[in-house]
């Protein structure tokens, strides 16, 4: 797919999703309305996210130097950036409407996982700043031995790679803290590493949410046949979350975010999000493998 289709592809999803939630949303009070439409906004961080531009002046200048001819009311980057931080809630609500449109919030087994989401540098004295001093904290990701300091993010994810929940977590609280939080609302199965490993708050949550929690046993524990193959029925969709986790790495480059505030860090966790299911969803449209991100305008 070409870049220009793609772009366009974006738009028209973003516009339809728009006319449905702004009936019943109202993202702004007062004041005038912006030449650049709410819709158009969102499409170019999306796309902009997608082309692997993850700064705001990156991804202003791209458009403003390419595409100029679809935006013609493109305003100066300082106007851009504010209403693009202004719409984190839109976006928000964006990402909720398409697993409802793609009913990938209803699959009955959706995968969940964490990932380390370091907000600065970790030196031998301690971190290097005092960003996020209220909210963020001291974390260990055994996966990647890495002591940072920071935010957990959450991922659950429906079968088809779509993610359809992702809450930002406490970095100290070790994964099983944050079960509840993973599968909170759903009732299915729900494959997991080791980290999640806790069989009385696996009873717990089957009892209270019917929701079966499935994870591997470690060397030293007894596993009963059932068990086993239920173990290894959901390998698959244990490890694809893991495939979706290393996307938004590597690809969206979510542990990298630079900014001062939790609201503008919110802000770039929710478009990097958003790019990554509206990839998804179009793949699933065109009849793609849904995660081959590659197949969407990567040259």
């Amino acid at each position: 797919m070409e870049r220009d289709i793609f772009i366009i592809s974006v738009y028209c999803l973003v516009v339809e999703i728009m006319q449905k939630i702004e009936k019943s949303c109202q993202f702004r009070s007062r004041g005038f309305s912006p030449k650049l439409t709410d819709a158009e906004v969102i499409t170019i961080e999306i796309c902009g996210e997608f082309f692997k531009l993850h700064e705001d002046t990156e991804i202003y200048q791209y458009f403003k130097r390419h595409y100029l001819t679809f935006f013609p009311n493109l305003p100066d980057r300082t106007t851009f950036v504010r209403q693009s931080a202004n719409l984190w809630q839109a976006k928000l609500i964006c990402q909720s409407v398409l697993p409802a449109m793609s009913e990938q919030n209803q699959d009955a087994v959706q995968s969940i996982d964490t990932l380390p989401l370091p907000v600065c540098t970790w030196t031998r004295g301690g971190r290097r700043d005092k960003r996020f001093s209220l909210v963020a904290d001291y974390g260990h990701c055994a996966a990647k031995n890495l002591d940072y300091y920071g935010f957990k993010l959450g991922l659950r994810i429906a079968r088809t790679g779509m993610i359809t929940h992702f809450p930002l977590l406490n970095a100290r609280a070790h994964d099983i803290h944050h079960l509840g939080a993973l599968i909170e609302g759903f009732a299915g199965t729900v494959p997991a590493d080791k980290g999640f490993l806790d069989e009385y708050q696996h009873g717990l949550w089957r009892e209270t949410q019917a929701a079966q929690v499935i994870t591997p046993s470690r060397r030293n524990m007894e596993s009963s046949p059932e068990q086993v193959k239920l173990v290894k029925k959901t390998r698959y969709w244990r490890k694809l979350v893991e495939t979706v986790g290393s996307q938004l790495t590597e690809r969206f480059q979510i542990s990298k975010i630079k900014v001062k505030d939790l609201w503008h860090y919110q802000n770039r966790i929710f478009r990097k999000i958003l790019s990554h299911t509206v990839a998804v969803y179009l793949n699933m449209q065109n009849g793609n493998k849904a995660l081959q991100l590659s197949l969407l305008a990567d040259f």
